[in-house]
């Protein structure tokens, strides 16, 4: 599977963003916020004429941009192959769980009061409530990525801030396991209200231990489902 012009959709808006003379940070910026978005599918190769046609950037910036979030382990380079989106492990599912739960947790213990990006963060769950009254469970997704990105952000810090971009950008390649993800997403729509509402009492300790046990559940749920994966191949393979 090549990702060619007609999959990167929007990218000519993000044109802006950029420029001729900009930094490949800044495309990988770019990229980064449409694989959170989840645009860009785990095992899909990516077409540096199209993607540096779209972004109206050079071949060598877009390279390094790659270079820039291959480190970032969102992308791979395969010798003779070209450039793919990466395909998290399980192992990786684990990792990025066991981070999460030290950051967003240690973020919201620290809430003594109504926090003054309450209402930035309202505003995500808002936008995934709408997102699943209409049936648009990829917009669910974006939405709990950026709720969630928001708690961290309580954190105050901004390396913490990068960290979790990064993190929840390589989270959402890991959210294309759930071959269901209406099933997947829509249940933890009542526990952000929940969280939210300990995060407007200013109830830092209950916001963490209701997150602590969402992670936990999610964490569990896309660990079962790699495994599930893992049985049906095995399964295709005896068959053959």
């Amino acid at each position: 599977m090549v990702i060619e012009d007609s999959d990167v959709p929007g990218l000519e808006a993000d044109r802006g963003l950029v420029s001729r003379k900009s930094t490949a940070e800044r495309v990988a910026g770019v990229l980064r916020k449409r694989i959170a978005e989840g645009f860009f599918l785990p095992g899909g190769r990516l077409s540096e004429q199209d993607i540096g046609n779209a972004l109206g950037v050079s071949r060598n910036t877009l390279r390094e941009a790659f270079r820039l979030l291959t480190h970032e382990r969102l992308l791979a380079h395969e010798l003779n192959r070209g450039v793919f989106v990466r395909i998290p492990s399980v192992e990786d599912v684990v990792d990025i769980y066991r981070v999460r739960k030290i950051i967003e947790c240690a973020a919201v213990r620290g809430v003594t009061a109504k926090p003054a990006s309450f209402a930035r963060i309202k505003e995500k769950v808002d936008i995934g409530d709408e997102a699943a009254r209409t049936g648009n469970w990829k917009d669910l997704g974006t939405a709990n990525v950026w709720f969630h990105q928001e708690l961290a952000a309580l954190s105050g810090s901004e390396r913490v801030n990068e960290l979790v971009g990064r993190l929840t950008a390589e989270l959402r390649l890991v959210f294309h396991i759930m071959a269901e993800p209406r099933r997947f997403h829509e249940r933890y729509l009542p526990r952000n209200h929940e969280i939210l509402d300990r995060i407007e009492a200013g109830d830092g300790p209950g916001a963490e231990q209701l997150l602590m046990k969402y992670l936990e559940d999610a964490e569990d749920q896309l660990v079962s489902a790699y495994a599930d994966r893992a049985e049906a191949a095995r399964a295709a393979v005896a068959a053959e």
